[in-house]
């Protein structure tokens, strides 16, 4: 890649900073919460997770050791507004099986592993994919490696940076090269495309006249 490509993707970054300011995500007050959020968004908006967790936290079972003596039926019922209940109860329980078994829901244990070493054992449990397992590992445990959404692919094509059919390890690869391996940076970052995505660069209906992008996209001149 040349140097003009890595300071596309700086410049990027520094425009969307600029436009929508610090993010501070991911919301949580512990590294628990944010792996179950990490879960429950899979498929919904972040506004339903809230919801669910706010249901966890009235019920007193934002807890690993507490949610996992909850049985599915009830687990189910608390998450409800993230939608699909049923099947994301059972991706909690297999991860909190996981986190116990292997870590005995010690958050401190599992940052003193390398990203590797966690990334290997995160898809290893049922219901966790690429983008989960990053979240999870960025946003939870603070390790350096850049998260890949729709958000990402959908700007990032428009901005001829990268084809819209790149597969997610290509282009996490194409932003850990480009970028410093810095986690501060990619939190933020990924944080900005996320809210640009959402609010500016829609996937229907983009309003390209209040991206501070369109400098830079081809797409506002067709």
């Amino acid at each position: 890649m040349s140097v003009l490509y890595t300071m596309e993707f700086k410049r990027v970054f520094d425009l969307l900073l600029k436009q929508h300011g610090p993010q501070n995500w991911w919301p949580g007050e512990t590294s628990f919460e944010v792996m179950i959020g990490a879960i429950l968004t899979q498929n919904t908006s972040w506004t339903n997770v809230e919801k669910a967790i706010l249901n966890l936290k009235n019920k007193k079972i934002l807890d690993p050791h507490k949610m996992l003596r909850v049985h599915n039926t009830q687990l189910a019922k608390l998450i409800r507004p993230s939608g699909y209940f049923n099947q994301k109860a059972n991706k909690l329980k297999n991860y909190l099986n996981f986190f116990k078994n292997k870590y005995g829901f010690f958050v401190q244990k599992m940052k003193k592993e390398s990203v590797e070493k966690l990334r290997n054992e995160l898809l290893e449990v049922n219901g966790i994919g690429p983008e989960t397992a990053d979240s999870i590992l960025l946003y939870a445990l603070e390790k350096p490696i850049f998260v890949i959404d729709a958000y990402t692919k959908r700007i990032f094509s428009r901005l001829s940076l990268c084809r819209e059919s790149v597969s997610y390890y290509d282009l996490q690869s194409i932003f850990m090269t480009q970028l410093p391996q810095k986690t501060s940076l990619y939190n933020e970052y990924h944080a900005l495309i996320v809210h640009h995505g959402k609010n500016i660069c829609k996937k229907s209906k983009p309003r390209c006249g209040d991206c501070s992008l369109q400098s830079m996209c081809p797409q506002t001149s067709l």
